[in-house]
């Protein structure tokens, strides 16, 4: 099935895509980068193998974070899945930590809030991640293309929960700590939207929108060098709308319903008194580059 194995390769690239997208910043402590090509789309990706076994990739996810680190702002570098020397053996994803306490983006989302989604939620799409990724690297060993395929969606779905979440919590912060947009960023929000209160307003409308449980995200267009509003499906990645992620926020109701019970809108309004502008400043720079 040629059609399909390439829908498989493609859902792969996708997904890994995200990850490079979020590296850009780190690239002081990474490896060297390469060239990754699937069905004619080519990303920078990092150097350590992700499937060892007949050059299934050539390059790894994982999620660099840290504080000294421009965009990344979540602590410890935490690879997603790589190699350790010649053997292949892998080291799995992990839950980042925060950049602050739980309490810090109070009253805009509760402790209670911060810690059952980021020890709970997050953890489990972490732990699924690397449970479907060694069903996926023993599936490809043995040759099941089947098998390998019937488990994309696992992969998408834990896989981009992890990366979701990483860039969620680099994109907030405490209170005390916001400070408006300004320079490049705040130019590039007059120009696409009109106003940063515009900006707002369309953003929080969008996200509200989202029917079930998704994502509302601020993404640039390398294409087109403008900013643009789209919101995924689910767990799907930023990426597979074509954008760079440079502001994600999380519209499952696991983020909001404890403090804001059904009414959506409400947490939208509120997240932005916690939202990282300085992370977004960085991640549009990187994505120019």
């Amino acid at each position: 099935c040629p059609v399909r194995f390439q829908q498989f390769h493609l859902s792969f690239y996708f997904l890994h895509s995200y990850f490079f997208n979020m590296l850009s910043s780190a690239s002081s402590r990474m490896l060297s980068f390469a060239k990754l090509t699937l069905g004619g789309h080519v990303a920078s990706s990092v150097g350590s193998r992700f499937f060892q076994q007949r050059g299934f990739f050539s390059a790894v996810p994982c999620v660099a974070s840290s504080s000294t680190h421009g965009s990344c702002s979540t602590g410890a570098l935490v690879r997603a899945f790589s190699s350790s020397g010649a053997g292949g053996v892998l080291v799995p994803a992990s839950l980042p930590d925060l950049p602050y306490d739980y309490s810090a983006l109070e009253p805009a989302i509760s402790a209670d809030i911060m810690k059952l989604h980021h020890s709970k939620h997050h953890q489990t799409y972490v732990t699924n991640f690397n449970a479907t990724m060694e069903k996926v690297l023993d599936a490809q060993a043995k040759g099941d293309t089947a098998a390998a395929i019937a488990l994309q969606g696992a992969v998408k779905f834990n896989g981009g929960g992890h990366v979701n979440h990483s860039i969620f919590w680099q994109n907030l912060c405490p209170v005390k700590d916001f400070t408006p947009p300004e320079g490049a960023l705040l130019s590039a929000i007059n120009d696409e939207f009109g106003s940063l209160d515009a900006f707002q307003t369309k953003f929080a409308a969008t996200a509200a929108g989202v029917q079930g449980s998704g994502w509302g995200w601020l993404g640039y267009d390398k294409a087109t060098g403008r900013l643009a509003i789209t919101t995924t499906a689910n767990q799907d990645p930023c990426v597979t709308t074509g954008l760079v992620p440079l502001l994600g926020v999380d519209v499952w109701e696991h983020a909001y319903y404890l403090q804001y019970k059904n009414v959506r809108p409400d947490y939208l309004k509120a997240v932005w008194d916690v939202v990282n502008w300085k992370d977004v400043a960085t991640k549009l720079e990187h994505a120019k580059a």
